[in-house]
């Protein structure tokens, strides 16, 4: 292996831990050394992540606009600069690299002031905010949207299109075709697959079953439900399936969601980054129900350039009723040329190459002179 490391900074969400995963994989197979560095929210991730060490780093976000709450934050992300420095000065990375949120900034900020090269990853359709803070830091910005929403003119000179990195297994599945739809009528089971990010959501759980229970008893005899659920959700919607003879694998958690991914025929998800990257590198359809209180919107504008493309269908969360479910899923399930088009349209938007591309630029820049 070469010797000198890359250090990877990602916390707090799969969002953010996923695509570095990936790089860690693919920098693992080019014999880079990997290390991670994350917050204590990274742990559930973090456990079997490909790196030869994970560092806890601390950091903070932002709660309130208090005097009190702001010198609270300021003095853990120092707290968190601080030990980043340290590590820096051990570990000397050849570069380091940032996936968004709190937890990159305090490695990024002391990998600016020890002089080390560095790249922030925006998964998203919108610069994050702790993106937006480290910006003008870093040596380069890797985006995973052809527009990012609130990079300047100033910083495109250093921006590469690289897409959003998904981890080997999805490569893996994106081998498996798109299985043919049943025709109206057909006895075959229509897979549906229905998940809320990580934590699963409790607005699919409560609107979901419901829609379907109302389909015709013969649709309802041909469904294969699969859906994500909350602990404290699960016995209501298992209940509301049962008793509408729908036959449902419901759980609080699912290791192997990209090959459930795969075997499925209609997809209904949140528009998280890397749920948007899985969908379109595996070429599965969608409907997509943007979180509403995302910031600044990035779920919204994930899920928008995905339909753009009539890979999915995107439905404000306050406009999914029942009804409008029950609808649409009875059209969607009569017209199978309508999803495999939209399966298709997906995979074309799919960037399967861009783990390999952000790791190209990894290694440019730990090339680059220090």
């Amino acid at each position: 292996m070469t010797d000198s490391p890359i250090l990877l900074a990602a916390g707090g969400t799969g969002g953010h831990l996923f695509p570095a995963y990936a790089l860690a994989e693919e920098l693992g197979r080019r014999g880079r050394s990997v290390e991670l560095a994350t917050d204590m929210r990274g742990d559930r991730y973090g456990s079997d992540f490909p790196a030869a060490k994970i560092h806890r780093i601390n950091s903070a976000t932002l709660k309130g606009r208090s005097p009190v709450a702001f010198a609270k934050t300021s003095l853990s992300l120092a707290d968190g600069i601080r030990q980043a420095y340290g590590l820096i000065r051990t570990m000397q990375p050849a570069a380091v690299i940032g996936f968004g949120g709190h937890p990159c900034f305090p490695p990024l900020v002391a990998a600016k002031l020890r002089g080390i090269p560095t790249a922030l990853h925006e998964q998203n359709a919108v610069l994050g905010r702790a993106n937006r803070m480290l910006v003008r830091r870093v040596t380069a910005i890797a985006t995973s949207f052809e527009d990012t929403h609130f990079l300047d003119a100033a910083d495109h000179d250093k921006v590469r299109l690289t897409g959003n990195p998904v981890r080997d297994i999805v490569i893996e599945c994106a081998s498996t075709p798109y299985p043919h739809p049943p025709a109206p009528g057909s006895f075959e089971r229509f897979h549906l697959l229905v998940f809320g990010g990580s934590q699963g959501a409790r607005f699919f759980s409560e609107r979901v079953p419901l829609a379907l229970a109302e389909l015709d008893e013969a649709t309802r005899a041909r469904l294969s439900v699969v859906q994500q659920c909350r602990d404290e959700d699960i016995d209501a919607v298992r209940a509301t399936y049962a008793e509408a003879g729908i036959e449902a694998d419901c759980e609080t958690f699912f290791k192997d969601l990209p090959r459930l991914i795969a075997n499925s025929h209609l997809v209904i998800g949140r528009a998280g980054a890397s749920s948007i990257a899985e969908l379109t590198v595996i070429g599965r359809p969608s409907i997509l129900v943007p979180l509403p209180h995302s910031l600044d919107n990035d779920q919204l504008r994930n899920a928008t350039s995905l339909a753009e493309s009539g890979g999915a269908i995107c439905i404000a969360q306050d406009e999914l009723t029942a009804d409008r479910l029950r609808t649409d899923l009875t059209k969607i399930m009569s017209d199978p040329a309508m999803l495999i088009a939209a399966a298709a349209n997906a995979k074309s938007v799919g960037r399967p190459d861009a783990v390999a591309r952000l790791a190209d630029l990894v290694e440019e820049l730990s090339g680059a002179d220090n």
